[in-house]
């Protein structure tokens, strides 16, 4: 054999080195540039982040833990969100093992006829006229019987790290995977939150109707016996009757709101419709005094999807090393151990022992499109995964902006807006006073009622808003998963 191989190395050189001269790979992909964060939100140089506390001190009303609590373990997008870290993991394990050395166990039984006049048919002819052997070890003339017994191996050797960078990626979108659940995990106590807050605001809003609704029954009745006194004509009692039947409509339109609440929490809750038990008390409770939000780079470390984007993006920097190690030689050793025989009398006899090893390089010369495109779309995920990025990045920013100057705006208008409902207040008693000493019309005391009811239901509304927006920037920040 190395006679051989000195006979012909010539050959063997310069075929190796036409491999090595047509595996030339293309040039990776240029790094797109990052736009840097700012520094501060809005001069804000305090590093304390209320994204550090956990939701279960983040949030005090115990219900509403309790709330979260179910959603974390019934949540059907969670659960989806745990089963792709299942296959993640699973895609790393099926990674390392494309490192490693394959050995399979073979039992093969088969047969093959030969033609006479193949080099084969010819060669077993021949030997069965020889005088050495015996009969049990002639060739049969028809079908010639094969039995194989043994381990089979191949091993691709990593030379060029295609092999181990494919286990990078895998290990990245495994983390990604990771960050990913998390992402769900914030956005749904967010949710929880949000929709626990509406229905506390829709409950308040009943309550004010109820009242307003008792109040609008008692002027109803006494402006029916003011008719009768001659005081009130039928106009006045139309009117009165009018604006009662508005706010009974408006309180069927809050309980449908209502019921579209709860059934939008109990599926957060992975459960089907059923009453959901708030303690409205806890909607009067004050606002945190301040929101700290940091210094924008902790966002990057922070939030789960800026962290599954930046994992996203090692995963194919590796993936292109890998695409681009495919234009290199593959170097592969196979070899087999076991027994062989045609005769299965023979199967487990110490003559009947086979074995081989071989290695090889083996390289595309002619038709390279495919492992081009391959490589190409490698780049382009690339470059899409730093756009996402930096999307990621920049969009996280923006919500702390916004939710740092929403909830400084809605305290402001908040503080108007309580005033405006104690003007209007105490007008509707001014009003109905005069009304009764005939100094103001009925049609005064209807628009002072209405005024003060859509003010006191806008005050709800923008105290929902405020809760909901302490609840935003704390998902802004990246809290709620750790």
């Amino acid at each position: 054999m190395i006679q051989y191989f000195k006979k012909y190395k010539s050959i063997y050189w310069g075929l190796a080195a036409l491999l090595f001269v047509h595996c030339a790979a293309p040039k990776s992909s240029p790094e797109v540039s990052l736009k840097a964060l700012p520094k501060t939100y809005i001069n804000n140089t305090d590093s304390t982040n209320i994204a550090k506390i956990n939701w279960k001190q983040y949030f005090t009303d115990p219900v509403l833990v309790s709330l979260i609590d179910t959603a974390l373990v019934n949540n059907l997008d969670v659960l989806i969100a745990y089963q792709k870290i299942n296959a993640s993991r699973a895609q790393v394990k099926y990674a390392k093992g494309l490192s490693a050395p394959k050995v399979n166990a073979a039992v093969t039984v088969g047969g093959e006829k030969f033609g006479d006049h193949t080099m084969t048919g010819v060669g077993n002819f021949d030997t069965n006229l020889s005088q050495n052997i015996t009969s049990d070890q002639k060739v049969p003339d028809g079908v010639v019987p094969e039995y194989y017994l043994g381990l089979q191996s191949s091993w691709e050797v990593d030379v060029w790290g295609k092999l181990r960078n494919k286990r990078k990626a895998a290990t990245a979108h495994y983390l990604a995977s990771v960050e990913g659940k998390n992402w769900v995990v914030t956005n749904l106590i967010t949710e929880v939150a949000t929709t626990y807050y509406e229905l506390l605001a829709l409950d308040s809003e009943i309550q004010i109707i109820d009242e307003t609704i008792e109040l609008q029954q008692d002027q109803l009745e006494l402006v029916i016996v003011q008719k009768q006194a001659g005081r009130a004509n039928e106009l006045a009692v139309n009117q009165f009757q009018a604006q009662l039947l508005q706010s009974k409509i408006l309180r069927l339109e809050l309980s449908q709101k209502i019921v579209q609440s709860e059934n939008h929490l109990n599926y957060l809750l992975g459960r089907y419709p059923q009453p959901i038990a708030i303690d409205t008390t806890s909607f009067t409770n004050d606002l945190p005094t301040q929101v700290q939000v940091g210094i924008p780079s902790q966002l990057l470390s922070n939030r789960p999807d800026i962290k599954k984007a930046e994992l996203e993006l090692k995963a194919s920097k590796a993936n292109v090393l890998s695409a681009k190690a495919a234009f290199y030689p593959a170097f592969s050793i196979t070899a087999t151990l076991g027994l062989n025989s045609f005769n299965s009398n023979y199967i487990f006899s110490p003559t009947s022992l086979a074995y081989n090893a071989f290695g090889g390089l083996v390289t595309p010369l002619i038709n390279q499109s495919a492992i081009k495109a391959q490589f190409r779309t490698a780049k382009a995920e690339q470059v899409e995964a730093m756009y996402q990025y930096q999307k990621h990045i920049l969009n996280g920013y923006v919500e702390v902006y916004n939710q740092m100057v929403y909830i400084n705006n809605l305290s402001q208008i908040y503080d108007l807006k309580d005033q405006e409902v104690k003007v209007l207040t105490t007008s509707i008693e001014t009003a109905s006073e005069l009304f009764l000493t005939g100094r103001a019309t009925y049609l005064e005391v209807i628009v002072t009622r209405s005024a003060t009811l859509q003010s006191k239901l806008q005050l709800i509304e923008i105290k929902k808003k405020q809760f909901t927006a302490v609840v935003n920037i704390y998902r802004a920040l990246g809290g709620g998963w750790n």
